[in-house]
Protein backbone atom coordinates (compact mmCIF):
# COMPACT_ATOMS: atom_id res chain seq x y z
CA UNK A 1 0.00 0.00 0.00
CA UNK A 2 1.15 3.37 -0.71
CA UNK A 3 1.53 6.35 1.99
CA UNK A 4 1.32 10.14 1.19
CA UNK A 5 3.90 12.13 2.30
CA UNK A 6 3.96 15.75 1.48
CA UNK A 7 6.66 17.51 -0.40
CA UNK A 8 8.40 19.79 1.22
CA UNK A 9 8.70 23.46 -0.72
CA UNK A 10 11.76 25.67 -0.30
CA UNK A 11 11.43 28.79 1.85
CA UNK A 12 14.01 30.97 -0.12
CA UNK A 13 12.70 29.96 -3.39
CA UNK A 14 8.92 31.23 -2.41
CA UNK A 15 10.22 33.97 -1.44
CA UNK A 16 11.62 34.74 -5.01
CA UNK A 17 8.75 33.63 -6.94
CA UNK A 18 6.01 37.04 -8.29
CA UNK A 19 3.91 37.57 -5.89
CA UNK A 20 1.51 37.92 -8.85
CA UNK A 21 1.15 33.84 -8.36
CA UNK A 22 -1.77 31.39 -6.52
CA UNK A 23 -0.55 30.89 -3.75
CA UNK A 24 -1.17 27.38 -4.68
CA UNK A 25 0.89 27.60 -7.51
CA UNK A 26 3.57 29.38 -5.60
CA UNK A 27 3.58 25.92 -3.01
CA UNK A 28 3.75 23.80 -5.95
CA UNK A 29 6.46 25.15 -8.16
CA UNK A 30 8.33 25.75 -4.70
CA UNK A 31 8.35 22.05 -3.89
CA UNK A 32 9.33 21.44 -7.67
CA UNK A 33 12.57 23.35 -6.68
CA UNK A 34 11.63 26.54 -9.17
CA UNK A 35 13.67 29.32 -7.63
CA UNK A 36 13.03 32.56 -9.40
CA UNK A 37 10.48 33.44 -12.05
CA UNK A 38 13.18 33.55 -14.70
CA UNK A 39 12.32 29.56 -14.45
CA UNK A 40 8.83 30.03 -15.14
CA UNK A 41 9.51 31.80 -18.71
CA UNK A 42 9.25 28.46 -21.02
CA UNK A 43 9.92 31.06 -24.34
CA UNK A 44 12.77 30.10 -27.08
CA UNK A 45 14.53 32.17 -25.78
CA UNK A 46 15.39 30.61 -22.76
CA UNK A 47 17.14 27.33 -24.62
CA UNK A 48 20.52 27.06 -24.21
CA UNK A 49 23.10 27.22 -27.03
CA UNK A 50 23.61 24.68 -29.59
CA UNK A 51 27.35 25.85 -29.43
CA UNK A 52 27.74 24.07 -25.43
CA UNK A 53 27.15 20.37 -27.02
CA UNK A 54 30.35 18.48 -27.85
CA UNK A 55 31.14 17.40 -31.23
CA UNK A 56 28.25 20.09 -32.65
CA UNK A 57 30.85 22.12 -35.06
CA UNK A 58 32.32 18.73 -36.85
CA UNK A 59 28.39 17.25 -37.21
CA UNK A 60 27.29 20.50 -38.77
CA UNK A 61 30.68 20.22 -41.02
CA UNK A 62 29.54 16.50 -42.00
CA UNK A 63 26.24 17.69 -42.65
CA UNK A 64 26.52 20.81 -44.39
CA UNK A 65 28.92 19.69 -46.90
CA UNK A 66 26.52 16.42 -47.27
CA UNK A 67 23.68 18.79 -48.16
CA UNK A 68 26.23 20.99 -50.40
CA UNK A 69 26.97 17.78 -52.27
CA UNK A 70 23.59 16.36 -52.42
CA UNK A 71 24.51 13.39 -51.16
CA UNK A 72 22.52 10.65 -50.27
CA UNK A 73 21.83 10.86 -46.43
CA UNK A 74 19.76 7.72 -44.37
CA UNK A 75 18.28 8.20 -41.02
CA UNK A 76 18.78 5.16 -38.94
CA UNK A 77 16.22 5.81 -35.94
CA UNK A 78 14.80 3.73 -33.04
CA UNK A 79 11.67 1.87 -33.13
CA UNK A 80 10.36 3.96 -30.35
CA UNK A 81 7.83 7.27 -30.39
CA UNK A 82 11.75 9.01 -29.22
CA UNK A 83 12.80 7.08 -32.76
CA UNK A 84 9.58 7.90 -34.93
CA UNK A 85 9.46 11.65 -34.06
CA UNK A 86 13.66 11.82 -34.55
CA UNK A 87 13.60 10.33 -37.65
CA UNK A 88 10.68 12.29 -39.10
CA UNK A 89 12.06 15.54 -38.29
CA UNK A 90 15.57 14.93 -39.62
CA UNK A 91 14.07 13.57 -42.96
CA UNK A 92 11.71 16.76 -43.14
CA UNK A 93 13.71 19.27 -42.08
CA UNK A 94 16.80 18.09 -43.97
CA UNK A 95 14.20 17.90 -47.07
CA UNK A 96 13.03 21.56 -45.94
CA UNK A 97 16.70 22.83 -46.04
CA UNK A 98 17.27 21.77 -49.55
CA UNK A 99 17.98 17.92 -49.23
CA UNK A 100 17.08 15.88 -52.55
CA UNK A 101 18.20 12.78 -51.32
CA UNK A 102 17.33 11.78 -47.81
CA UNK A 103 15.37 8.47 -46.83
CA UNK A 104 14.82 7.20 -43.63
CA UNK A 105 15.33 3.08 -42.38
CA UNK A 106 13.94 1.73 -38.75
CA UNK A 107 15.59 -2.11 -37.54
CA UNK A 108 12.37 -4.11 -37.36
CA UNK A 109 12.68 -5.02 -33.76
CA UNK A 110 12.24 -8.59 -34.11
CA UNK A 111 14.89 -9.42 -36.92
CA UNK A 112 17.58 -6.96 -36.16
CA UNK A 113 17.28 -5.64 -32.28
CA UNK A 114 18.14 -1.94 -31.64
CA UNK A 115 20.60 0.37 -33.04
CA UNK A 116 23.25 0.80 -35.64
CA UNK A 117 23.84 -3.25 -35.85
CA UNK A 118 26.08 -4.65 -38.51
CA UNK A 119 23.25 -6.15 -39.84
CA UNK A 120 20.87 -3.28 -40.48
CA UNK A 121 24.09 -1.55 -42.03
CA UNK A 122 23.91 -4.37 -44.71
CA UNK A 123 20.30 -3.37 -45.41
CA UNK A 124 21.29 0.62 -44.76
CA UNK A 125 24.11 -0.52 -48.22
CA UNK A 126 21.06 -1.09 -50.19
CA UNK A 127 20.37 2.77 -50.18
CA UNK A 128 23.60 3.34 -51.10
CA UNK A 129 24.44 6.19 -48.40
CA UNK A 130 26.91 8.28 -48.38
CA UNK A 131 26.26 9.69 -44.96
CA UNK A 132 23.73 7.80 -42.13
CA UNK A 133 22.66 9.90 -39.69
CA UNK A 134 21.60 7.78 -35.98
CA UNK A 135 18.76 9.19 -34.40
CA UNK A 136 18.46 8.31 -30.70
CA UNK A 137 20.40 5.43 -31.14
CA UNK A 138 23.98 4.77 -31.65
CA UNK A 139 26.12 5.52 -28.47
CA UNK A 140 26.70 1.89 -28.39
CA UNK A 141 27.00 0.42 -31.85
CA UNK A 142 30.23 0.11 -32.06
CA UNK A 143 30.30 -2.63 -34.30
CA UNK A 144 27.65 -1.09 -36.57
CA UNK A 145 29.82 2.00 -36.76
CA UNK A 146 33.06 0.03 -37.73
CA UNK A 147 30.40 -1.91 -40.45
CA UNK A 148 29.65 1.07 -42.11
CA UNK A 149 33.04 2.91 -42.27
CA UNK A 150 34.55 -0.07 -43.96
CA UNK A 151 31.84 0.12 -46.36
CA UNK A 152 33.20 3.79 -46.91
CA UNK A 153 29.79 5.37 -45.16
CA UNK A 154 30.91 7.83 -43.10
CA UNK A 155 28.45 7.77 -39.74
CA UNK A 156 27.17 10.79 -37.55
CA UNK A 157 25.65 9.63 -34.00
CA UNK A 158 23.13 11.65 -32.52
CA UNK A 159 21.83 9.90 -29.43
CA UNK A 160 20.96 10.90 -25.59
CA UNK A 161 21.74 7.42 -24.30
CA UNK A 162 23.91 6.90 -21.50
CA UNK A 163 27.26 5.59 -23.42
CA UNK A 164 30.01 2.68 -22.17
CA UNK A 165 33.72 2.90 -21.47
CA UNK A 166 34.07 3.15 -25.35
CA UNK A 167 32.82 5.19 -28.24
CA UNK A 168 31.92 4.23 -31.76
CA UNK A 169 34.74 5.58 -34.48
CA UNK A 170 32.14 7.43 -35.71
CA UNK A 171 33.00 11.20 -38.02
CA UNK A 172 31.07 12.65 -35.55
CA UNK A 173 28.80 12.26 -32.48
CA UNK A 174 26.02 14.49 -30.37
CA UNK A 175 25.27 13.38 -27.57
CA UNK A 176 24.99 15.69 -24.25
CA UNK A 177 26.04 12.43 -22.05
CA UNK A 178 29.07 11.84 -23.65
CA UNK A 179 31.92 12.63 -21.74
CA UNK A 180 33.20 15.95 -21.50
CA UNK A 181 30.36 17.25 -22.65
CA UNK A 182 29.23 20.92 -21.05
CA UNK A 183 25.68 21.09 -22.54
CA UNK A 184 23.39 21.84 -19.07
CA UNK A 185 20.61 20.13 -19.76
CA UNK A 186 21.56 16.17 -19.71
CA UNK A 187 18.02 15.50 -20.31
CA UNK A 188 17.26 15.80 -24.28
CA UNK A 189 15.63 13.22 -25.76
CA UNK A 190 16.96 11.74 -28.70
CA UNK A 191 14.51 14.33 -30.72
CA UNK A 192 15.62 17.15 -28.62
CA UNK A 193 19.23 15.98 -29.57
CA UNK A 194 18.02 15.92 -33.19
CA UNK A 195 16.35 19.36 -32.93
CA UNK A 196 19.68 21.13 -31.69
CA UNK A 197 21.72 19.71 -34.32
CA UNK A 198 19.35 21.00 -36.97
CA UNK A 199 19.52 24.51 -35.42
CA UNK A 200 23.21 24.33 -35.39
CA UNK A 201 22.99 23.53 -39.24
CA UNK A 202 20.35 25.94 -40.28
CA UNK A 203 22.67 28.07 -38.53
CA UNK A 204 25.64 27.07 -40.62
CA UNK A 205 23.83 27.23 -44.03
CA UNK A 206 22.56 30.74 -43.59
CA UNK A 207 25.75 32.03 -42.55
CA UNK A 208 27.49 29.85 -45.99
CA UNK A 209 24.90 31.80 -47.86
CA UNK A 210 22.97 28.88 -48.79
CA UNK A 211 19.47 30.05 -48.71
CA UNK A 212 19.77 33.12 -49.39
CA UNK A 213 22.57 32.57 -52.67
CA UNK A 214 20.30 29.52 -53.82
CA UNK A 215 16.90 31.25 -53.53
CA UNK A 216 15.64 28.69 -51.20
CA UNK A 217 13.10 29.36 -48.46
CA UNK A 218 14.80 29.05 -44.60
CA UNK A 219 12.54 26.68 -42.59
CA UNK A 220 11.25 27.70 -39.40
CA UNK A 221 12.30 25.16 -37.28
CA UNK A 222 9.70 26.23 -34.54
CA UNK A 223 7.28 24.21 -36.70
CA UNK A 224 8.57 21.39 -35.86
CA UNK A 225 7.92 21.71 -32.48
CA UNK A 226 4.99 19.82 -31.95
CA UNK A 227 7.60 16.68 -32.62
CA UNK A 228 10.19 17.39 -30.50
CA UNK A 229 7.49 17.83 -27.57
CA UNK A 230 5.30 14.40 -28.39
CA UNK A 231 9.14 12.52 -28.64
CA UNK A 232 10.19 14.66 -25.41
CA UNK A 233 6.88 13.29 -23.07
CA UNK A 234 6.60 10.21 -24.75
CA UNK A 235 10.71 8.85 -23.87
CA UNK A 236 9.83 9.79 -20.24
CA UNK A 237 13.10 11.95 -20.11
CA UNK A 238 12.91 14.78 -17.00
CA UNK A 239 11.09 18.03 -17.81
CA UNK A 240 13.77 20.36 -16.78
CA UNK A 241 13.56 24.37 -17.93
CA UNK A 242 15.13 23.34 -21.06
CA UNK A 243 12.77 20.31 -21.79
CA UNK A 244 9.83 22.71 -20.48
CA UNK A 245 10.57 25.01 -22.96
CA UNK A 246 10.60 22.92 -25.83
CA UNK A 247 7.35 20.61 -24.71
CA UNK A 248 5.60 24.34 -23.81
CA UNK A 249 6.44 25.58 -27.64
CA UNK A 250 5.29 22.37 -29.08
CA UNK A 251 2.13 22.36 -27.16
CA UNK A 252 1.09 26.01 -27.54
CA UNK A 253 1.42 25.14 -31.50
CA UNK A 254 -0.57 22.42 -31.47
CA UNK A 255 -3.78 24.26 -29.56
CA UNK A 256 -3.03 26.88 -32.21
CA UNK A 257 -3.69 24.27 -34.55
CA UNK A 258 -0.36 24.57 -36.27
CA UNK A 259 0.78 21.04 -35.85
CA UNK A 260 1.23 17.92 -38.78
CA UNK A 261 -1.78 16.10 -39.68
CA UNK A 262 -0.59 12.49 -38.47
CA UNK A 263 -0.04 14.28 -34.73
CA UNK A 264 -3.93 16.24 -35.39
CA UNK A 265 -4.70 12.44 -36.62
CA UNK A 266 -3.50 10.29 -33.85
CA UNK A 267 -4.93 13.20 -31.46
CA UNK A 268 -8.85 12.92 -32.90
CA UNK A 269 -8.94 9.49 -32.61
CA UNK A 270 -7.91 9.38 -29.27
CA UNK A 271 -10.86 11.54 -28.56
CA UNK A 272 -8.45 14.93 -27.51
CA UNK A 273 -9.57 18.61 -28.36
CA UNK A 274 -6.73 20.05 -30.42
CA UNK A 275 -7.20 23.35 -28.69
CA UNK A 276 -6.99 21.45 -24.66
CA UNK A 277 -3.88 19.16 -25.42
CA UNK A 278 -1.95 18.99 -22.61
CA UNK A 279 1.31 16.88 -22.02
CA UNK A 280 0.05 14.23 -20.56
CA UNK A 281 -1.96 13.73 -23.72
CA UNK A 282 1.36 12.76 -25.35
CA UNK A 283 2.25 10.38 -22.88
CA UNK A 284 -1.35 8.38 -22.36
CA UNK A 285 -3.14 8.54 -26.09
CA UNK A 286 -0.78 9.53 -28.65
CA UNK A 287 2.54 8.08 -27.71
CA UNK A 288 1.49 4.45 -26.87
CA UNK A 289 -0.40 4.20 -30.32
CA UNK A 290 3.14 5.39 -31.56
CA UNK A 291 5.06 2.93 -30.22
CA UNK A 292 2.66 -0.01 -30.51
CA UNK A 293 3.66 0.11 -34.47
CA UNK A 294 7.19 -0.80 -33.12
CA UNK A 295 6.08 -2.96 -30.92
CA UNK A 296 3.91 -5.29 -32.73
CA UNK A 297 4.85 -4.65 -36.51
CA UNK A 298 6.89 -1.86 -37.84
CA UNK A 299 7.54 1.44 -36.75
CA UNK A 300 7.55 2.88 -40.53
CA UNK A 301 4.29 3.22 -40.14
CA UNK A 302 4.33 5.80 -37.56
CA UNK A 303 6.73 7.47 -38.87
CA UNK A 304 4.63 7.83 -42.49
CA UNK A 305 1.89 8.84 -40.25
CA UNK A 306 4.31 11.81 -38.82
CA UNK A 307 5.52 12.51 -42.37
CA UNK A 308 1.94 12.53 -43.80
CA UNK A 309 1.02 15.69 -45.37
CA UNK A 310 -2.40 14.90 -46.71
CA UNK A 311 -4.89 14.72 -43.50
CA UNK A 312 -7.16 11.81 -45.12
CA UNK A 313 -3.70 9.70 -45.51
CA UNK A 314 -2.63 10.83 -41.84
CA UNK A 315 -5.73 9.43 -40.69
CA UNK A 316 -6.15 6.42 -42.65
CA UNK A 317 -2.64 5.53 -41.14
CA UNK A 318 -3.35 6.76 -37.42
CA UNK A 319 -6.39 4.18 -37.48
CA UNK A 320 -4.29 1.57 -38.44
CA UNK A 321 -1.84 2.83 -35.51
CA UNK A 322 -5.20 2.89 -33.06
CA UNK A 323 -5.79 -0.66 -34.39
CA UNK A 324 -2.25 -1.88 -33.36
CA UNK A 325 -2.56 -0.45 -29.88
CA UNK A 326 -6.09 -2.26 -29.09
CA UNK A 327 -4.31 -5.57 -30.47
CA UNK A 328 -1.55 -4.26 -27.53
CA UNK A 329 -3.47 -3.87 -25.13
CA UNK A 330 -4.78 -7.30 -25.25
CA UNK A 331 -1.69 -8.98 -25.73
CA UNK A 332 -0.63 -6.81 -22.45
CA UNK A 333 -3.38 -7.83 -20.47
CA UNK A 334 -2.81 -11.68 -21.08
CA UNK A 335 0.83 -11.20 -20.07
CA UNK A 336 0.19 -9.04 -16.60
CA UNK A 337 -2.57 -12.18 -15.92
CA UNK A 338 0.70 -14.36 -15.97
CA UNK A 339 2.89 -12.22 -14.67
CA UNK A 340 0.51 -11.39 -11.80
CA UNK A 341 -0.38 -14.60 -10.91
CA UNK A 342 3.52 -15.92 -10.65
CA UNK A 343 4.20 -13.15 -8.42
CA UNK A 344 0.94 -13.87 -6.46
CA UNK A 345 1.75 -17.54 -5.98
CA UNK A 346 5.61 -17.05 -5.33
CA UNK A 347 5.98 -14.51 -3.58
CA UNK A 348 2.71 -12.83 -2.27
CA UNK A 349 1.36 -15.80 -0.36
CA UNK A 350 5.26 -16.09 1.44
CA UNK A 351 4.34 -12.30 2.46
CA UNK A 352 7.72 -10.95 1.45
CA UNK A 353 8.77 -9.83 -1.49
CA UNK A 354 11.94 -9.83 -3.69
CA UNK A 355 13.91 -6.74 -3.89
CA UNK A 356 13.08 -7.02 -7.94
CA UNK A 357 11.45 -9.24 -10.15
CA UNK A 358 13.16 -11.39 -13.27
CA UNK A 359 10.34 -12.60 -15.19
CA UNK A 360 9.96 -14.97 -18.02
CA UNK A 361 7.12 -16.54 -19.90
CA UNK A 362 8.06 -19.16 -22.95
CA UNK A 363 5.07 -17.47 -25.22
CA UNK A 364 5.74 -13.65 -24.63
CA UNK A 365 5.63 -10.65 -26.90
CA UNK A 366 8.87 -9.34 -26.91
CA UNK A 367 7.54 -6.19 -28.29
CA UNK A 368 5.24 -6.03 -25.09
CA UNK A 369 7.85 -6.85 -22.45
CA UNK A 370 9.02 -3.05 -21.47
CA UNK A 371 5.02 -2.27 -21.08
CA UNK A 372 4.69 -5.67 -19.18
CA UNK A 373 7.78 -4.45 -16.99
CA UNK A 374 6.62 -1.28 -16.04
CA UNK A 375 2.96 -2.64 -14.79
CA UNK A 376 4.23 -5.19 -12.40
CA UNK A 377 6.87 -2.10 -11.18
CA UNK A 378 3.98 -0.01 -10.59
CA UNK A 379 1.97 -2.78 -8.79
CA UNK A 380 4.82 -3.62 -6.75
CA UNK A 381 7.18 -1.02 -6.45
CA UNK A 382 9.87 -3.00 -6.82
CA UNK A 383 12.54 -2.97 -10.27
CA UNK A 384 11.04 -5.33 -13.12
CA UNK A 385 13.00 -7.00 -15.87
CA UNK A 386 10.66 -9.07 -18.12
CA UNK A 387 12.21 -11.09 -20.66
CA UNK A 388 10.98 -12.88 -23.88
CA UNK A 389 12.63 -15.33 -26.35
CA UNK A 390 14.25 -13.34 -29.48
CA UNK A 391 15.71 -16.64 -31.14
CA UNK A 392 16.77 -20.52 -30.15
CA UNK A 393 18.61 -20.00 -26.48
CA UNK A 394 18.48 -16.19 -26.74
CA UNK A 395 16.31 -13.92 -24.85
CA UNK A 396 15.17 -10.09 -25.07
CA UNK A 397 15.11 -8.23 -21.67
CA UNK A 398 13.03 -5.14 -20.88
CA UNK A 399 14.13 -3.32 -17.37
CA UNK A 400 11.90 -0.32 -15.33
CA UNK A 401 13.07 0.78 -12.03
CA UNK A 402 11.81 2.89 -9.16
CA UNK A 403 13.36 6.09 -8.01
CA UNK A 404 16.69 5.80 -6.33
CA UNK A 405 18.31 2.62 -8.30
CA UNK A 406 19.80 3.48 -11.35
CA UNK A 407 19.04 0.56 -13.81
CA UNK A 408 22.08 0.96 -16.27
CA UNK A 409 24.49 1.25 -14.01
CA UNK A 410 23.00 -1.68 -12.27
CA UNK A 411 23.72 -3.70 -15.50
CA UNK A 412 27.01 -2.52 -15.80
CA UNK A 413 28.10 -3.63 -12.59
CA UNK A 414 26.71 -7.08 -13.68
CA UNK A 415 28.37 -6.88 -16.04
CA UNK A 416 31.61 -6.35 -15.23
CA UNK A 417 31.89 -9.17 -12.32
CA UNK A 418 29.68 -11.65 -14.88
CA UNK A 419 31.23 -10.49 -18.00
CA UNK A 420 30.17 -13.87 -19.90
CA UNK A 421 26.63 -13.29 -18.77
CA UNK A 422 25.33 -9.65 -20.58
CA UNK A 423 25.42 -10.16 -24.30
CA UNK A 424 24.50 -6.31 -24.67
CA UNK A 425 22.84 -3.89 -22.79
CA UNK A 426 22.21 0.11 -22.36
CA UNK A 427 19.30 2.28 -21.70
CA UNK A 428 18.86 5.10 -18.70
CA UNK A 429 18.21 5.73 -14.91
CA UNK A 430 14.46 4.41 -14.91
CA UNK A 431 15.13 1.83 -18.25
CA UNK A 432 17.09 -0.24 -19.75
CA UNK A 433 17.28 -3.48 -22.51
CA UNK A 434 19.54 -6.33 -22.83
CA UNK A 435 20.17 -9.50 -24.21
CA UNK A 436 21.77 -13.08 -22.76
CA UNK A 437 21.14 -16.48 -23.23
CA UNK A 438 18.14 -18.31 -22.12
CA UNK A 439 20.33 -21.02 -20.08
CA UNK A 440 22.14 -18.24 -18.49
CA UNK A 441 18.92 -16.40 -16.87
CA UNK A 442 19.25 -18.31 -14.08
CA UNK A 443 22.76 -16.77 -13.37
CA UNK A 444 21.72 -13.16 -14.43
CA UNK A 445 18.84 -13.24 -12.01
CA UNK A 446 21.05 -14.47 -9.01
CA UNK A 447 23.37 -12.02 -10.16
CA UNK A 448 20.58 -9.24 -10.16
CA UNK A 449 19.35 -9.83 -6.54
CA UNK A 450 22.94 -9.78 -5.35
CA UNK A 451 23.50 -6.51 -7.02
CA UNK A 452 20.47 -5.17 -5.41
CA UNK A 453 21.40 -6.15 -1.84
CA UNK A 454 24.28 -3.90 -2.39
CA UNK A 455 21.94 -0.98 -3.74
CA UNK A 456 19.16 -0.86 -2.11
CA UNK A 457 17.35 0.13 1.11
CA UNK A 458 14.15 0.21 2.79
CA UNK A 459 13.22 3.79 2.67
CA UNK A 460 13.50 3.53 -1.30
CA UNK A 461 11.54 0.19 -1.47
CA UNK A 462 8.68 2.43 0.30
CA UNK A 463 6.17 3.23 -2.15
CA UNK A 464 5.01 6.75 -1.69
CA UNK A 465 2.36 9.36 -3.13
CA UNK A 466 4.08 12.62 -2.81
CA UNK A 467 1.57 15.47 -2.44
CA UNK A 468 1.64 18.97 -2.70
CA UNK A 469 -0.61 19.27 1.03
CA UNK A 470 -4.17 20.33 1.68
CA UNK A 471 -6.09 22.78 -0.50
CA UNK A 472 -8.55 25.13 1.48
CA UNK A 473 -12.48 24.99 0.70
CA UNK A 474 -12.19 28.27 -0.89
CA UNK A 475 -9.07 26.91 -3.65
CA UNK A 476 -11.72 24.05 -5.10
CA UNK A 477 -12.89 25.84 -7.94
CA UNK A 478 -12.75 25.67 -11.91
CA UNK A 479 -10.56 28.81 -12.30
CA UNK A 480 -7.60 27.23 -10.02
CA UNK A 481 -8.04 23.63 -12.11
CA UNK A 482 -7.36 25.36 -15.42
CA UNK A 483 -4.67 27.27 -13.32
CA UNK A 484 -2.99 24.27 -12.82
CA UNK A 485 -3.81 23.08 -16.07
CA UNK A 486 -1.98 25.49 -17.73
CA UNK A 487 0.90 25.96 -15.50
CA UNK A 488 2.84 22.82 -16.88
CA UNK A 489 3.98 21.25 -18.96
CA UNK A 490 3.75 18.72 -16.21
CA UNK A 491 5.50 15.18 -16.50
CA UNK A 492 8.70 13.23 -15.56
CA UNK A 493 10.48 14.82 -13.43
CA UNK A 494 8.25 18.08 -12.84
CA UNK A 495 5.04 16.09 -11.56
CA UNK A 496 1.55 17.41 -12.07
CA UNK A 497 0.41 19.18 -9.01
CA UNK A 498 -1.23 16.40 -6.75
CA UNK A 499 -2.94 17.15 -3.70
CA UNK A 500 -4.72 15.46 -0.20
CA UNK A 501 -7.35 15.28 1.92
CA UNK A 502 -10.34 14.19 3.77
CA UNK A 503 -13.71 14.07 2.32
CA UNK A 504 -17.24 12.76 3.29
CA UNK A 505 -18.49 10.36 0.22
CA UNK A 506 -22.07 11.62 -1.08
CA UNK A 507 -22.57 8.89 -3.74
CA UNK A 508 -20.78 6.38 -5.83
CA UNK A 509 -21.38 4.50 -8.53
CA UNK A 510 -19.08 2.37 -11.00
CA UNK A 511 -18.83 3.70 -14.70
CA UNK A 512 -17.06 1.99 -17.86
CA UNK A 513 -16.90 -1.16 -15.91
CA UNK A 514 -13.47 -0.28 -13.85
CA UNK A 515 -13.84 3.12 -12.90
CA UNK A 516 -15.29 4.39 -9.52
CA UNK A 517 -17.28 8.02 -10.22
CA UNK A 518 -18.00 9.54 -6.99
CA UNK A 519 -19.47 12.88 -5.09
CA UNK A 520 -17.51 14.12 -2.86
CA UNK A 521 -17.56 16.92 0.07
CA UNK A 522 -14.61 18.69 1.67
CA UNK A 523 -13.60 18.49 5.27
CA UNK A 524 -14.98 22.07 6.55
CA UNK A 525 -16.81 22.35 3.48
CA UNK A 526 -20.18 22.54 1.76
CA UNK A 527 -19.62 22.29 -1.52
CA UNK A 528 -20.48 19.00 -3.88
CA UNK A 529 -17.67 17.56 -6.24
CA UNK A 530 -17.37 15.24 -8.69
CA UNK A 531 -14.59 13.01 -8.76
CA UNK A 532 -13.38 10.06 -10.59
CA UNK A 533 -11.22 6.68 -9.53
CA UNK A 534 -9.60 5.10 -12.67
CA UNK A 535 -9.31 1.42 -12.68
CA UNK A 536 -10.31 1.16 -9.25
CA UNK A 537 -13.99 0.50 -9.02
CA UNK A 538 -12.76 -3.19 -7.24
CA UNK A 539 -10.42 -2.22 -4.88
CA UNK A 540 -13.16 -0.15 -2.67
CA UNK A 541 -16.82 -0.21 -1.75
CA UNK A 542 -17.67 3.09 -0.14
CA UNK A 543 -20.95 3.83 1.75
CA UNK A 544 -22.68 6.82 1.79
CA UNK A 545 -21.35 9.47 4.94
CA UNK A 546 -18.12 7.45 4.76
CA UNK A 547 -15.37 9.49 5.74
CA UNK A 548 -12.22 8.93 3.28
CA UNK A 549 -8.74 10.78 2.50
CA UNK A 550 -8.22 11.14 -1.14
CA UNK A 551 -5.15 11.69 -3.00
CA UNK A 552 -5.75 13.97 -5.74
CA UNK A 553 -5.09 16.36 -8.64
CA UNK A 554 -7.68 18.74 -9.46
CA UNK A 555 -8.77 18.85 -13.03
CA UNK A 556 -11.19 20.79 -15.41
CA UNK A 557 -13.39 17.98 -17.33
CA UNK A 558 -15.08 18.71 -20.77
CA UNK A 559 -18.66 17.45 -21.20
CA UNK A 560 -21.42 18.00 -23.84
CA UNK A 561 -19.55 21.51 -24.56
CA UNK A 562 -19.30 22.49 -20.75
CA UNK A 563 -16.18 22.84 -18.35
CA UNK A 564 -16.93 21.56 -14.81
CA UNK A 565 -14.68 21.14 -12.13
CA UNK A 566 -13.45 17.19 -11.18
CA UNK A 567 -10.81 15.32 -8.90
CA UNK A 568 -9.04 12.51 -9.91
CA UNK A 569 -8.49 10.52 -7.62
CA UNK A 570 -5.13 8.72 -7.45
CA UNK A 571 -5.28 7.17 -4.02
CA UNK A 572 -8.40 6.39 -1.69
CA UNK A 573 -7.86 5.86 1.96
CA UNK A 574 -10.65 4.99 4.47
Amino acid sequence: MKKIVQRQASESSQCELPETLHPVLRRVYSARNVKTGIELDNSLARLHSPADLKGISAAVDLLAGALQRQERILVVGDFDADGATSSALMVSALKAMGAHNVDYLVPNRFKFGYGLTPEIVSVAADHRPDLIITVDNGISSLDGVKAARERGIRVLVTDHHLPGSELPAADAIVNPNQPHDTFPSKNLAGVGVAFYLLMALRGRLREDGWFANGGRAEPNLADYLDLVALGTVADLVPLDHNNRVLVRQGLQRIRAGRCRPGIKALLDIAGRKIARVVASDFGFAVGPRLNAAGRLDDMSLGIECLLAEDAGKAHQLASELDALNRERREIEADMKAQAMDFVQQVHVQKEQLPLGFCLFEADWHQGVIGILASRIKERFHRPVIAFARSGPDQLKGSARSIPGLHIRDTLDAIAARHPDILHKFGGHAMAAGMSLAEHDLPAFEAAFLEELEKRLDAQILSSVLESDGTLGVEDFSLELAEQLRSAGPWGQGFPEPLFDGNFTVLQQRVVGEHHLKLQVRPEGGDQTLDAIAFNQAADHQLGKGQQVRLAYRLDSNEYRGLLGLQLVIEMIEG
